[in-house]
């Protein structure tokens, strides 16, 4: 491949996949032995399964093996499905979770080396080396983002800025300082940023963004790299597993996520739980094969993408996944038709009119009359409202096969977002809109 990214770790990026898949099967066998000896919950339904010993399973027999969700996390907080001795954690991540439940997950120090490992590949697949600057704007805190960056970036060996999130303002002063090459926040944030550094007048040095923590389409890459003169790559973690580095895009991926599949094992799966073949969407279960403190076996995510194999000549052989489609939970049903937020963005952001700032709302007043609302903001005030509004809802029909209310607003009427994740969906059940001007 003439656009090939040298590979940080080719054992593990470029083996040959019937090699790995040995690994995987003996990673596999030891996880179980692991899980069973813990004791708990996965052990009891792994014997509950007719599972006694790792030697039992294969991979062929992964898909018959019981699962884990985010539930089962939840009624065991706060220590969720640790599988060591305390002593042995040396720190806790989480989040806040659906609804405000926590989600805690521990970490030994052999599962800060692995994401170490990960994310460092991570950033080399973007084009990050020793001789780069890393502008690390995720949050540090509780939350993977940051922190997982931060020890990729110096398993690296390139110099990390540890900016966290917000402080726009000093973020801006800092890129224009210390010329970074590669960014990394959250997609929503590298916007806001980068119109903070266009009105500053601030020319960047900047030539890759890794952005993940998000959902975000084709179309809201397009608009990042044109606003940051960048290539925008996507990544994709969840703290239960290890956090950002479980897959991420490379410049030579083709579109899609390369997955660490010798830590983690990747399958989807359909509502039922039924395995689903390559190029189909369903839901993202992962194992976390090396995984200690919290090892979990066929993890249901709730994150929905289809997978595929390795790009054809590419010297990473690892298999990949989509960008994100969306969550289960995130999923709208209106008058029967199902709909992802991600849909309803890569029409909006299709029309180069339309900002990236926009805020989907599921109006659900009147039960039996469920609507779809859209507020977006045009670039231009020079804009006529009105025609932009006809013609997004009759492309938003076309596509998603429903009519959807479309209010267009002024400049800055959507709330932009400079720490943590954009607020892109409102369910509104009673009482005031969640947005001025929605009424």
């Amino acid at each position: 491949m003439d656009n090939a990214v040298p590979l940080l770790d080719r054992d593990a990026e470029g083996a040959d996949p019937r090699q790995r898949r040995e690994l995987q099967g003996a990673r596999l066998r030891d996880l179980i032995d692991r899980l069973l000896g813990a004791g708990g919950l996965q052990a009891a339904r792994l014997r509950d399964a007719g599972v006694e010993r790792g030697g039992d399973v294969t991979l062929d027999d992964l898909h018959r093996l019981p699962m884990v969700t985010k539930a089962d996390l939840w009624a065991h907080y706060p220590h969720g499905l640790r599988a060591v001795d305390a002593e042995e954690i040396v720190c806790v991540h989480g989040s806040s979770g659906t609804g405000g439940r926590p989600t805690l997950i521990p970490y030994t120090a052999h599962d800060l080396d692995v994401w170490a490992q990960v994310m460092a590949r991570a950033l080399a697949g973007a084009g990050a080396t020793r001789s780069s600057v890393i502008h690390n704007a995720y949050g540090y805190g509780l939350f993977t983002g940051g922190l997982g960056v931060h020890h990729g970036g110096i398993r690296l060996g390139a110099t990390v800025l540890p900016l966290s999130g917000g402080m726009t303002d000093r973020q801006v002063r800092m890129i224009a300082d210390l010329r970074p090459d590669i960014l990394t926040c959250t997609p929503s944030y590298a916007i806001f940023l980068g119109e903070a550094l266009r009105t500053a007048g601030v020319a960047t040095d900047l030539r890759a963004g890794v952005f993940g923590a998000e959902p975000w389409t084709d179309e809201m890459r397009t608009q990042i790299q044109s606003l940051l003169g960048l290539r925008a790559l996507d990544i994709y973690g969840l703290s239960e597993i290890i956090g950002p580095g479980v897959a991420c895009e490379s410049l030579d991926s083709d579109g899609m996520l390369n997955v660490a599949e010798d830590h983690f094992y990747v399958e989807t799966v359909d509502a039922q739980g039924n395995p689903v073949p390559d190029g189909t969407p369903g839901e993202l279960v992962f194992t976390t094969l090396t995984k200690t403190g919290m090892p979990l076996l066929r993890y249901r995510t709730g994150d929905v993408a289809s997978l595929a194999g390795p790009v054809a000549g590419s010297p990473r052989t690892l298999r990949r996944m989509s960008k994100l489609l969306g969550r289960t939970d995130d999923m709208l049903v209106v008058r029967g038709v199902n709909v992802f937020p991600t849909e309803i963005e890569a029409v909006l952001l299709a029309d180069v009119r339309v900002s990236p700032h926009y805020l989907i709302v599921d109006d659900r007043r009147v039960a039996a009359r469920p609507e779809l609302r859209v507020a977006v903001e045009p670039f231009e005030s020079t804009v006529d409202n009105d025609r932009l509004g006809t013609e997004l809802t009759g492309a938003l029909r076309e596509r998603l096969g429903i009519s959807c209310v479309v209010s267009v607003l002024g400049p800055g009427s959507v709330p932009r977002t400079e720490v943590g994740k954009a607020r892109r969906l409102a369910r509104w059940t009673e009482g005031e809109p969640p947005l001025a001007g929605l009424g």
